[in-house]
Formats: C-alpha cells, structure tokens, sequence
C-alpha cells in the first residue's frame, strides 16, 4: 500500500517558504548594512541609499509572509 504524501491544506493560499528564520533574519541584518557609512556620504546619495534598503526589507518581509 502507498501511503499519500501531504501537501498544502485547501484553503492555503501559497506553498510555505521553506527557508529557516535565521535566513530571513541574515537578510535583514544585510539589507540593514546598507546603510552604513551613509554618513560619511554625500546627502545627495541618502534617497538611493534608503530605496535600495527599503526594497530589501520589502523582500524580505514578503518572504518572511510566505511562511505563513
């Protein structure tokens, strides 16, 4: 006899994200970093600087989301 393999529960509206908190966090941690130093840079490149930051902590929300 083959027993089933479990999948998503009906109503799940995506499959988990597999990847472990610590991950998620190390892709905080990371996009965090960008701004260091931002100080010590022309006030002209703060706005790139914050949208890029802003963008990977978007990412990483979202993935963080998916685990559900």
């Amino acid at each position: 006899m083959t027993v089933p393999t479990p999948g998503p529960r009906p109503g799940d509206p995506r499959p988990p994200d597999e990847r472990p908190v610590a991950a998620l966090r190390a892709d905080v941690e990371e996009a965090v970093a960008g701004l260091d130093g931002l100080d010590a840079r022309p006030v002209a490149e703060h706005p790139a600087a914050f949208e890029r930051v802003h963008s990977a902590l978007g990412r990483a929300l979202s993935a963080g989301s998916e685990r559900g």
